[in-house]
């Protein structure tokens, strides 16, 4: 669908990084004017820490779960907020875990990055108990750490506008985006004992060149198979994609942090729907094999004006609370073994 001019966005479309640093937090009972401080100030904390390196292009955007909607604002919630639907697949489960807030700090400088994250845990303080915190960076020309380079079908220009961002189907919330995050662990061991031509044919592309394989050759169970889906006109249907590599050599965590934009979350959904439980029923993601997901959340990523001029907070004891006795992720650590 075809995007008209709007409501500014947040900086959803902006390009690929060298650094980035994503935390995903939930709020405590009691915390809730805390965090809507923040969401109305973010804009301002960005463009402080920023003014130090404008070349760096320091941006901040800013997710909200549907767990805490109601409890941070009155009026209409986005059409399609949900939170996210674990799914039980043929070789590895997508898991939901607990997630209200996310912010996605990127810049091309890591420093930067880390002032902004510095700055927002400041204001929040105990009132938000961080359940993910990932630094991420650029590996050589894009590339994963599987070796592949991520990101290649990322839509441009106002082909990403019209994947990415709500238009006519929820005119309140125009210029908004559903995000999807997943926190996947590599087991390195078993991929780098695979031959070159074996981790292409998991992938669906060519490790050096890049280059999708031809029909004839590449699996129906390779990532790039079952990530492309099309819609009832026949047309590709895509996201933005702005993954980032992160690990820790010496306690032996490899990974991914998968981060997606769309202008409907159904789009994300079949594609991990594709990859888990398979294409047909049983013909899962090879790369699941040697990739753990750990986490998983859905947000929705409001306009740049609801941020600077929030609808009102609900009356005092009118907000639903949030269930507590979630299981966090914070003792999740290592890699796959």
């Amino acid at each position: 669908m075809p995007v008209r001019p709007g409501p500014e966005p947040q900086a959803v479309l902006g390009p690929l990084t060298s650094a980035a640093i994503f935390l995903t937090g939930t709020v405590e009972t009691g915390g809730e004017q805390t965090a809507r401080d923040l969401l109305a100030d973010l804009a301002g904390l960005r463009r402080s820490v920023g003014f130090r390196a404008p070349e760096a292009a320091l941006t901040c955007v800013a997710g909200i779960g549907a767990e805490i909607w109601d409890r941070l604002f009155t009026g209409p919630r986005p059409a399609r907020l949900h939170p996210f639907t674990a799914i039980d697949g043929v070789r590895r489960r997508a898991v939901a875990t607990p997630g209200d807030l996310l912010f996605h700090i990127r810049a091309q400088r890591q420093d930067l990055c880390f002032e902004l994250a510095a700055q927002i845990m400041r204001r929040l303080g105990d009132r938000v108990r961080i359940r993910d915190e990932v630094s991420g960076f650029r590996y050589f020309d894009e590339r994963d750490l599987l070796g592949f380079v991520d990101g290649t079908e990322n839509p441009a220009g106002q082909a990403a506008a019209a994947a990415v961002l709500v238009g006519d189907q929820d005119p309140p919330f125009a210029g908004g985006s559903y995000v999807v995050v997943q926190k996947y662990l590599h087991d390195m061991r078993a991929w780098n004992e695979l031959s070159v031509a074996d981790q292409e044919r998991v992938i669906g592309r060519t490790k050096l060149s890049n280059i999708e394989l031809p029909d004839d050759a590449k699996p129906a169970n390779s990532h790039v198979a079952l990530t492309t889906i099309t819609g009832p006109d026949g047309e590709q249907r895509q996201i933005l994609r702005d993954n980032m590599p992160f690990g820790s050599p010496g306690t032996g965590e490899f990974g991914t942090y998968f981060i997606g934009y769309a202008a409907d979350p159904a789009v994300t959904e079949e594609m991990l729907a594709n990859m888990f439980t398979g294409r047909p029923p049983g013909n899962y993601d090879r790369v699941l094999d040697y990739s753990v997901p750990v986490t998983g959340c859905l947000f929705f990523v409001p306009p740049a004006g609801f941020l600077d001029d929030l609808p009102a907070a609900p009356a005092a004891g009118t907000a639903g609370s949030r269930p507590d006795g979630t299981l966090g992720i914070g003792d999740l650590r290592g890699g796959v073994r």
